[in-house]
């Protein structure tokens, strides 16, 4: 007898450009986004904004790689990767960032330490160093 059970499995994700969602988003697996979204994103896994891709609202993940356009407070444990794309304003906790020429981020970083544990859904937040940065 075959054992499937789709909660103990992570899942990927896609919302397409021109679909437009208002309202929370929380998944356990990776979700990618080239549409618009207006509300807050809670993703256990990797988050992965598209160039076309739009976020209004506040995210928390694992993991992320931007593209697009956010304006929202950014929560990452552990890495932040702003594409030469990417369009980034508002408040960001992260424990490593990497950002590629030409990307634009305008708010404020802290960097290091524990952020957050999503697998156990703990809220430790433990800042090590904190940089204000306008790009």
């Amino acid at each position: 007898m075959s054992k499937t059970s789709t909660t103990d499995s992570p899942s990927i994700n896609l919302i397409g450009a021109g679909t437009i969602i208002e309202g929370d988003i929380k998944s356990n697996g990776d979700i990618r986004i080239d549409g618009q979204i207006k509300g807050s994103i809670n993703v256990k896994g990797k988050l992965v904004v598209g160039s076309t891709g739009n976020i209004d609202g506040e995210v928390v993940c694992q993991n992320a790689d931007i593209s697009g356009t956010l304006r929202a407070k950014v929560t990452v444990s552990e890495l932040l990767s702003l594409k030469s794309t990417a369009k980034l304003s508002g408040d960001l906790v992260t424990n490593k960032l990497s950002i590629e020429p030409g990307a634009d981020f305008t708010g404020s970083c802290s960097m290091g330490g524990v952020v957050k544990d999503l697998k156990h859904g703990g809220t430790e937040t433990t800042v090590a160093k904190e940089k204000a940065v306008a790009y």
